[in-house]
C-alpha cells in the first residue's frame, strides 16, 4: 500500500513520540511539585478581555480534564479517587455533563428527570445517602461540587449534551425552566462554570441554545458561561457577540492533518489557528481549546485500528494553543472521559484501559508543567509574537511558536530542531536563558547573552517529533526564579 506524505509523517511521529517521552522522563524526571492550597471563588474575565482571574486579580490558568461522565458513573469513593488524583496533578477544572443521554441515572440509580422531562428535575426531600429514596441525582451533584471545592477544583457543568438538544428532548418549550432550575440551585457555589452546548454546532437548534445561555446568565450572573461546539468548530462562529457568552471555546478535535479534508479551510492539527481567528473578532473575548485530541483515543476518533494519540500530542496541542494566546487548556483521555470500568457498557472509541489506570497516563502528569511555566512569569501582558522567529515558523510539526510579556519570552518547538530568533523585543540589556522541558518541568540554565541582533538556538537531544522544548529568555535584571518553579508575584 502506498502511503501519503502525511501518513508517513504520522507513522514516524507515533513511534518517535513514545521513545522520546520515555527517554526524557526516565533519568531526569522531576519530583511532582506540591499542589497549591485549595482555592475557589468567583472567576472573572481580566480587564484586557484575554484571560481569566480571581476577583482579587490573581491569575487563573484554566487546566481542565474531560471527566464528562463523572456525575453518572462514579460513586462517592471513586469520585474522591478521581478528584484527588486530578488535584495532585494540578488540574483546576473538570468538564462534566449534567445530562448526557436524557435518561440519565447516577451510580446510585437516581434519575435526573421525572418522566424524561427537563422541566421537571427529579428532586426528592432529604439528601441522606443511607435513607432510601432521599439521595437524588441532584444531591449527588451537590456532594461532588462540595468535594471538588474542597480540593480547589471547579466544575464546568454542561447542562445538556448536544444529542439531547438535537433530538428535541431539551427544546424551546422546556429549556428555560430547566436552565432556571440549574442556575438557581448552583448560583451560590464557589466553583462553577457553565458550559452551554455539547459537541454540536450552534447552528443546530440555535434557539434552544440561546434560551439556555440567556436564562442561565440572567438567573446566575456571577458564573462565567461558554459554549462547547462540535469538532473543528468554534463558539465564536455563532455566539461571539452574545452577552451570555463570557469566553469562547473551540474543539480542535481528534483528526490528523490527512483526515481533516472536509473543508477548504480545514485546520487539521493546527489548533493555534482557532486562537488567531478568535483574537481577530470584536469585542475581544478569551478563548480556549475545550477538546483537543485525547490521549489514548484513535486518530480520527472512530476507527480503533488507527494509531492512538499519545502524550507528546497532548503536549503539542497544549503549547501550540496557549502560546497562540489561549487562557488555558483542556486535556482529555479516552478511558477517563467515558469513565470506563469493569461491568459497564461496551467501550467507545476502541478504549481498552479503565479510568482508574488511565488517570496516570503520562500526558496527564506532564501538562501541569505548562501551567507552572505560564504562572511563573507575569501573566496578563503575555501575547503571541511568532514574528520573532527568523524566516517564520515551519509547517505542521515544524512549527516554532513564540509568546512573550514585556520582560520574558517563551519559544516552543515540538521537534527540537535549531531555530533563530530576532532579539530585542523584551526589556533588558542582557537576557538570562533557559531550556525548559515539557516532559519533566526541569529548567536547564544556559547563562547570559546580549539582547540584540539575531541568534540561533539548538535545543538538547536529537531533532524528532516529540523532542519538544521551550526556550525561556528573561530580562536578567528582573531576577526571575527558574521557569516553572514558583508562581510569579508582583513586587
Amino acid at each position: 500500500m502506498l502511503l501519503s506524505d502525511d501518513q508517513r509523517l504520522n507513522a514516524m511521529h507515533s513511534s518517535l513520540c513514545l521513545t522520546l517521552s520515555l527517554l526524557l522522563a526516565a533519568p531526569v524526571a522531576a519530583a511532582p511539585a506540591s499542589p497549591p492550597p485549595a482555592r475557589t471563588g468567583l472567576i472573572v474575565v481580566s480587564p484586557n478581555h484575554r484571560f481569566l482571574q480571581y476577583q482579587d486579580g490573581t491569575p487563573f490558568f484554566w487546566f481542565a480534564d474531560t471527566g464528562w461522565l463523572m456525575f453518572q458513573k462514579l460513586d462517592r469513593a471513586e469520585t474522591e479517587r478521581y478528584l484527588e488524583n486530578r488535584r495532585g496533578k494540578g488540574f483546576n477544572v473538570i468538564q462534566a455533563m449534567v445530562l448526557h443521554s436524557g435518561a440519565d441515572r447516577n451510580f446510585y440509580g437516581a434519575s435526573a428527570l421525572t418522566a424524561g422531562d427537563p422541566a421537571r428535575p427529579a428532586v426528592t426531600p432529604g439528601n441522606s445517602l443511607t435513607v432510601p429514596g432521599e439521595y437524588d441525582y441532584w444531591d449527588h451533584i451537590d456532594w461532588v461540587l462540595d468535594l471538588a471545592a474542597s480540593k480547589g477544583i471547579y466544575v464546568a457543568m454542561v447542562p445538556s449534551w448536544g444529542a439531547v438538544v438535537k433530538r428535541g428532548q431539551v427544546n424551546e418549550q422546556n429549556a428555560a425552566a430547566y436552565a432556571r432550575f440549574l442556575a438557581e440551585r448552583y448560583r451560590n457555589r464557589p466553583n462553577v462554570f457553565w458550559m452551554n452546548g455539547g459537541d454540536l454546532q450552534g447552528s443546530v437548534q440555535t434557539a434552544t441554545w440561546q434560551i439556555l445561555g440567556r436564562t442561565i446568565k440572567e438567573a446566575d450572573p456571577n458564573h462565567l458561561v461558554t459554549f462547547h461546539p462540535f469538532g473543528r468548530t468554534q463558539s465564536s462562529t455563532w455566539f461571539h457577540s452574545e452577552p451570555w457568552l463570557d469566553f469562547n471555546m473551540f474543539q480542535s478535535g481528534h483528526k490528523r492533518y490527512d483526515q481533516d479534508n472536509e473543508s477548504p479551510a480545514a485546520k487539521g492539527e493546527d489548533n493555534w489557528r482557532y486562537v488567531f481567528e478568535d483574537y481577530a473578532k470584536q469585542p475581544p473575548k478569551p478563548t480556549v481549546d475545550g477538546e483537543p485530541s485525547y490521549e489514548g483515543i484513535p486518530q480520527g476518533l472512530h476507527d480503533p485500528k488507527q494509531p492512538k494519540w499519545k502524550d507528546c500530542d497532548a503536549r503539542r496541542y497544549a503549547y501550540w494553543s496557549v502560546f497562540a494566546g489561549a487562557f488555558g487548556h483542556t486535556y482529555g483521555n479516552n478511558a477517563v472521559m467515558q469513565m470506563r470500568k469493569p461491568g459497564g457498557r461496551e467501550s467507545s472509541y476502541g478504549g481498552v484501559d479503565y479510568w482508574y489506570d488511565a488517570i496516570d497516563n503520562p500526558g496527564a502528569g506532564q501538562l501541569r508543567h505548562l501551567k507552572s511555566l505560564i504562572l511563573s512569569r507575569p501573566f496578563f501582558d503575555r501575547v503571541n509574537d511568532d514574528a520573532l522567529v527568523v524566516n517564520g515558523s515551519g509547517p505542521k510539526y515544524g512549527r516554532v511558536t513564540a509568546t512573550r510579556g514585556s520582560s520574558y519570552l517563551f519559544v516552543y518547538t515540538y521537534t527540537g530542531k535549531p531555530f533563530a530568533l530576532r532579539l530585542g523585543a523584551i526589556s533588558g540589556r542582557q537576557l538570562r536563558a533557559w531550556w525548559y522541558g515539557p516532559v519533566n518541568g526541569k529548567a536547564q540554565p544556559m547563562g547570559l547573552l546580549p539582547n540584540t541582533g539575531t541568534k540561533q538556538f539548538t535545543p538538547p537531544g536529537t531533532p524528532a517529533p516529540g523532542n519538544d522544548w521551550v526556550l525561556v529568555l528573561d530580562d536578567a535584571a528582573a531576577k526571575f526564579p527558574a521557569p516553572g518553579s514558583v508562581p510569579f508575584r508582583a513586587r
